[in-house]
């Protein structure tokens, strides 16, 4: 699993099938040393009705076809949880009622 941020949408007309109706967002890993963006842009199906700006936990490979929304589709990264706050040792270093869902 992976502490991300939604940063973007991406739009397709033309799919397969079985990604027909599916909300697709682009993603971005958190470090959680700086709590800062850091690596690729990936794109992640969305399971939980997240949106652009809010940090999300998201699985990849095949444990992203395990959501009633993604088995038997070929995903290879979803958004599963919506992220309300994140402590480490003891501190609090994310909290959504904060930030608006931002960081």
């Amino acid at each position: 699993m992976q502490i991300c941020r939604v940063v973007g949408t991406v739009v397709s007309t033309n799919k397969t099938e079985k990604l027909s109706g599916m909300k697709l967002l682009l993603v971005r890993a958190i470090d959680l040393d700086s709590f800062k963006e850091t690596g690729p842009l990936l794109v992640s199906v969305d399971t939980v009705g997240a949106g652009t700006g809010e940090v999300v936990m998201t699985v990849s490979g095949s444990s992203s076809r395990q959501t009633n929304a993604t088995d038997g589709k070929p995903v290879d990264n979803s958004i599963v949880a919506i992220i309300d706050h994140i402590d480490v040792s003891g501190a609090r270093i994310f909290d959504k009622a904060q930030v608006g869902g931002s960081e």
